[in-house]
């Protein structure tokens, strides 16, 4: 089940059936079953504040993904900060709508047990999200 909230934001159409096959996709191929994802889009500024209360990170993100996923089923909830996927977008030269498909599938991946701590899971982050863009 895959569902989705804004918070701190004016509510916008979202392909929720479209995203909901595309994610069901990307945890198959990953070899998980999907339980239960939440997705909510949020503002900068409530995102800032997710960040300093549970992550300790006084910074402006994209995303932030809290897990809850057991075994191989894939639960979580997606936090993704409009404002910065908007940025991103006109930084990137994409279409918003690219730029938020990215992100969400960037969530996913961590869910999937994908790290981007290091150069290395960085890329193999990348990777991955070109992969299933495409």
């Amino acid at each position: 089940m895959i569902s989705c909230f804004f918070e701190d934001i004016e509510s916008f159409e979202v392909s929720l059936e479209l995203y909901t096959q595309k994610i069901s996709y990307i945890i198959d191929n990953e070899g998980f079953t999907k339980e239960n994802i939440v997705i909510v889009f949020c503002s900068d500024s409530f995102l800032l504040d997710l960040n300093k209360k549970h992550l300790n990170h006084d910074y402006f993100t994209d995303i932030i993904t809290f897990s809850y996923t057991t075994l191989d089923r894939i639960s979580g909830d997606l936090f993704i900060s409009v404002d910065r996927v908007k940025e991103n977008a006109l930084k990137e030269g994409v279409f918003f709508e690219r730029e938020l498909e990215r992100v969400i599938y960037h969530g996913v991946l961590h869910l999937c047990g994908y790290n981007d701590k290091t150069p290395e899971e960085i890329k193999e982050m990348r990777s991955k999200e070109n992969y299933y863009l495409n």
